[in-house]
């Protein structure tokens, strides 16, 4: 493996004699089979040329402190100041490249996780959304997340949850307040401690009244208005990614999705290659909320940006994902990962719009349905909405028709 990455036999003997050579070049067949590029295997392989020496693999167990301990004293090939510092990223790397070697190995020993507090609780909790109440698993996975900052700001941690009283609640939502969260945030938060303190009674984990007395901020009933941009500013984003960089095209074709389709970023995320129906000319969208499938037409414009993603830019792998990531270790696209991509092309427009990621395409979408006529029924349709109520919050005001209201000459009226 060595010689299709060094040509200068100097190079080449030290690569080939360093300790633990054949463990190494193993590693390193490894990553190429994953895709890394040339450039990348070179570099790992000076990592693990660097560490090799200071990780004993002959006795098996080998911990991350230990990997630590072999990149802070590594042979460094460079002349450099006896007590130069190393950079965090680059120390990261070191620890990141090492420890997945170790793995690879079989020999690195799991860390020893500490038990967060009430664990047991917030699993139970989260069953009962899921299995009783239905909701959807980003919802149960938010809510948790939420619990679990609650019970790491208590300080001093408690061991049960009879000892937490709602000075704790409040003095925690006030923290968050003074962190720049939003009033609806801070009402959301509100809301997912309010119902695991309510099920909590319910199970005796806890003394009664702690739920009815959580308070949030108030909120009125459409008071915000559409968060999206224009559909003149999504023009110009979808002929910013018409150039033939990969990055382009395949960001041509998610924000045809996002904004044409209305769809989520995590829908996006969740398409596979068996969701395009080419013969029935139609797009398969599983959508986690209404835990069914919708079906949309296959759009000439989609049809053509995702053909050429997949013929041009879309790795030759085993994953039935539609979007995969474009440089190794290839995997599906994951629906965080949408966000920047919307977020940093709006950011070289010079496009202000809050927040500003894959979700405002969507409202984008629905203001763009409403300003062309379409009803409140067709639009929730579209976006696939199970209740009017969830629509409105996507068209609350015609913007556009207030502006024209706003310059019509009322004179004769008066």
């Amino acid at each position: 493996m060595y010689e299709t990455l060094f040509k200068r036999p100097t190079v080449l003997a030290r690569y080939r004699k360093g300790p633990l050579s054949e463990a190494r070049a193993q590693f390193i067949e490894q990553c190429a089979a994953r895709g890394y590029s040339r450039s990348m295997l070179k570099k790992i392989a000076w990592v693990l040329l660097a560490v090799a020496r200071g990780i004993d693999i002959d006795h098996g167990n080998v911990t991350v402190r230990d990997i630590e301990l072999a990149v802070d004293g590594r042979t460094r090939f460079k002349r450099s100041p006896k007590r130069a510092h190393d950079s965090p990223g680059s120390r990261q790397l070191f620890v990141h490249v090492a420890t997945e070697w170790v793995r690879s190995l079989g020999m690195l020993v799991p860390s020893a996780e500490v038990e967060r507090p009430f664990t047991a609780q917030i699993d139970a909790f989260a069953r009962h959304l899921c299995d009783e109440r239905g909701l959807s698993p980003i919802t149960v996975s938010t809510r948790c997340e939420r619990l679990t900052w609650f019970f790491d700001s208590l300080h001093p941690p408690l061991d049960s949850l009879r000892t937490i009283s709602i000075g704790d609640v409040d003095t925690f939502i006030e923290a968050k307040g003074n962190q720049g969260w939003k009033r609806s945030s801070l009402a959301s938060l509100a809301s997912s401690l309010r119902s695991f303190f309510r099920y909590a009674e319910g199970q005796g984990w806890c003394s009664r009244g702690i739920a009815a007395v959580i308070e949030s901020p108030r909120l009125y009933a459409q008071e915000g208005l559409p968060e999206g941009p224009s559909w003149e500013v999504v023009q110009r984003l979808l002929d910013s990614t018409g150039g033939d960089r990969p990055a382009d095209i395949r960001a041509h074709a998610i924000l045809i999705l996002l904004a044409v389709y209305g769809l989520r970023r995590g829908e996006v995320a969740g398409l596979t290659l068996d969701d395009l129906d080419w013969a029935g000319e139609r797009i398969r969208v599983p959508r986690p909320k209404q835990r069914r499938t919708q079906c949309y037409p296959l759009l000439p414009a989609f049809a053509e940006a995702v053909v050429r993603y997949v013929r041009e830019v879309r790795p030759r792998c085993t994953h039935r994902a539609l979007f995969l990531t474009l440089s190794a270790p290839i995997r599906p696209l994951s629906a965080a990962s949408i966000t920047p991509i919307v977020g940093a092309r709006l950011s070289a427009l010079g496009v202000n719009v809050s927040p500003r990621g894959a979700h405002c395409l969507r409202h984008a979408c629905a203001g763009h349905l409403l300003a062309s006529g379409f009803s409140l029924k067709q639009i929730g349709d579209h976006l696939g909405h199970r209740a009017a109520n969830s629509t409105l919050s996507y068209t609350k005001v015609d913007v556009a028709g207030l502006r024209q209201v706003a310059e019509l000459d009322l004179g004769g009226l008066l």
